[in-house]
């Protein structure tokens, strides 16, 4: 017997078992048709504009502004550079930031060829291979987190040195995907504990609306702009502090989940332009009435902190929807 004729003899043995199995497979496939069409989706609704993406490739150092970055579970990234993956540190593995450092915003980190080229007033360019992995890892901290970089190397420890007047050697680590990160967890419980960052002070992306920064300049005597905030997402066409309340958005194909809102600190005094830090306003203005978040205590709120949920590519002009079911 050959298995055509012994295929035809079982189907006519047991005839009313596969024709049950044939029905049971068609319900089923009904059933999630009709959830697949009837079931509640998600509804978007649009609540603003992209407006500007930024990178910030080395912590404290200055925005690049870009057309299309794209969005990826620890930050933005463009081209060979990534958001805060960079860092400039002490011997001793201690982070420097604007705080200590204020003419950092200065600094300029970009990358073409292969090569990263620094760049800083009354400097000259200084350019270095991006991948050096020959270079130490060094184990350094951000805030009381413990994370690692691999060393820049030496010419641009002395250029970094140099140009900030330091009488301590300072040097500049690079962040890469196989070296220890933080994570926002330990630091505050809301974020979710698979979360990874590699040096930026709480979350992958700040988001905040041009109109929030608006409302706040109509209170100082000097305005400032949003370089001044170096949030990671900039929303136009919304009303001021909308973002407050966005707490899962979509824009294109990506999808980000607020987690809390950035609480402010003296950083915020640093002018982006001047590298100048008056250690007084923004910050104090922002203190008589944008202390809204309980969890911040004392720290007043501009923008707010979110995760990735789905990865992707995002574009100026892009429509801010926030998504509901």
């Amino acid at each position: 017997m050959d298995f055509k004729e012994a295929l035809v003899k079982a189907f006519g043995q047991n005839r009313e078992v596969v024709l049950c199995a044939a029905g049971t497979a068609a319900a089923l496939l009904g059933l999630g048709l009709v959830y697949k069409y009837t079931r509640p989706g998600k509804k978007l609704t649009r609540v603003g504009v992209v407006a500007q993406l930024l990178v910030h490739p080395v912590k404290s150092g200055k925005a690049l502004s870009v057309e299309t970055a794209e969005c990826l579970r620890m930050g933005l990234k463009y081209g060979e550079l990534r958001d805060r993956h960079w860092l400039v540190i002490t011997e001793d593995g201690r982070m420097l930031t604007g705080r200590q450092q204020p003419r950092l915003v200065l600094v300029s980190l970009t990358c073409e060829g292969g090569q990263l080229r620094l760049s800083a007033p009354r400097m000259e360019e200084l350019r270095v291979p991006l991948h050096q992995p020959r270079n130490a890892v060094v184990d350094c901290r951000v805030f009381s987190v413990d994370v690692q970089g691999r060393d820049c190397g030496d010419d641009v420890s002395d250029w970094l040195t140099r140009y900030l007047e330091s009488d301590k050697i300072v040097r500049l680590v690079h962040f890469e995907s196989h070296l220890k990160a933080q994570k926002p967890f330990e630091k505050e419980p809301l974020f979710p504990k698979d979360e990874k960052v590699a040096y930026p002070d709480a979350a992958p992306i700040m988001l905040m609306s041009e109109a929030s920064v608006r409302d706040l300049n109509t209170r100082l005597d000097k305005d400032v702009t949003v370089f001044q905030f170096r949030p990671s997402i900039v929303v136009s066409d919304c009303e001021a502090f909308s973002e407050d309340t966005w707490d899962h958005i979509q824009i294109g194909q990506v999808e980000l989940k607020r987690v809390v809102g950035c609480g402010r600190c003296l950083f915020t005094t640093v002018d982006p332009e001047t590298g100048i830090i008056t250690r007084k306003e923004p910050l104090d203005t922002l203190k008589t009435y944008r202390l809204t978040d309980p969890k911040q205590k004392t720290a007043p709120i501009l923008g707010q902190y979110y995760t990735v949920k789905r990865t992707g590519v995002l574009h100026v002009g892009e429509p801010v929807c926030t998504i509901t079911y």
